[in-house]
């Protein structure tokens, strides 16, 4: 790989800037995409409970022959049970942790966290159960998922969570200023998915420019904005081996003062991940 991936470390993670998302990456199919990406030199792997794919993130790891210990694997405990019930107590998050363990024949992941908040959460049993699960070494640091920036002040300055990682929607037309301001005094990541919203910034005309000026595409220029901020990872998917090696290739696109500008030119609130069950972003 020519481009080294570079890592954000701090006292309770070492996570590589660029990972791998494997949402909707399943089956026989899925799991080869992910031996792709372990191939051709991805070290942070980002699963879910939700998105029905950690046996096939498991057995692409065990196929893979990279060692346990250059891996960075994140996976996410669903809010709620089949049935519709709260899952977010301390007994449910950690049962959650011990079955995705088992389907990812892992000992352990780097990143548990809590993939939504919940509508009938209760905040401070959710955070008693993350807690249970690093503390029982089934992660080795905890954090949350799609939390607004007011719903982590309560979790972090009044419960005292400790909260190694927070993951949002977070692209070129989504800003996610107020929540890094919060997180960076406080030094802690920010993992932004859906990076490329949606695909959707492949064809954006802004972006395509700058790619032109570049010799590169508009969506390496979106993940080049991304991975040169301080504090914040990327996690795109790539399906196929062309855009899993483009999106590498992005690690090395520099951009100017006049191509951030123009970036910071575009509509900065056009989220795209917003279900029903979404928290107040404003709160």
């Amino acid at each position: 790989m020519s481009n080294p991936i570079p890592v954000i470390e701090t006292p309770s993670l070492r996570m590589p800037k660029l990972g791998f998302g494997t949402w909707r990456l399943a089956g026989k199919e899925g799991e080869a995409a992910i031996e792709s990406a372990l191939a051709l030199g991805y070290r942070h792997l980002d699963t879910a409970e939700m998105y029905g794919n950690e046996a096939e993130v498991g057995a692409a790891i065990a196929r893979s022959g990279v060692p346990r210990a250059e891996l960075f694997v994140t996976t996410k405990a669903w809010p709620l049970t089949p049935d519709g019930k709260d899952k977010l107590t301390p007994r449910g998050i950690l049962e959650a942790a011990q079955d995705s363990l088992g389907r990812l024949v892992l000992d352990q992941v780097d990143l548990y966290l809590i993939h939504w908040p919940g509508p009938a959460m209760n905040l401070a049993a959710a955070i008693e159960g993350l807690v249970a699960v690093r503390d029982a070494g089934l992660a080795r640091a905890v954090g949350v998922a799609n939390f607004p920036v007011g719903l982590l002040r309560r979790a972090i300055g009044e419960i005292g969570a400790p909260i190694a990682a927070v993951q949002v929607e977070y692209h070129a037309e989504l800003s996610q200023d107020r929540l890094l301001d919060y997180l960076r005094p406080l030094g802690i990541p920010l993992t932004a998915y859906s990076p490329l919203a949606k695909g959707e910034l492949r064809d954006e005309p802004v972006l395509a420019r700058i790619g032109e000026k570049h010799g590169v595409s508009a969506a390496q220029v979106a993940l080049a904005w991304l991975l040169e901020q301080e504090g914040v990872a990327a996690i795109p998917k790539a399906a196929s081996r062309r855009s899993q090696e483009a999106n590498l290739a992005a690690l090395a696109v520099k951009l100017d003062e006049v191509d951030r500008a123009a970036i910071d030119g575009l509509p900065k609130d056009r989220r795209r991940v917003s279900p029903a069950f979404a928290p107040d972003w404003s709160a």
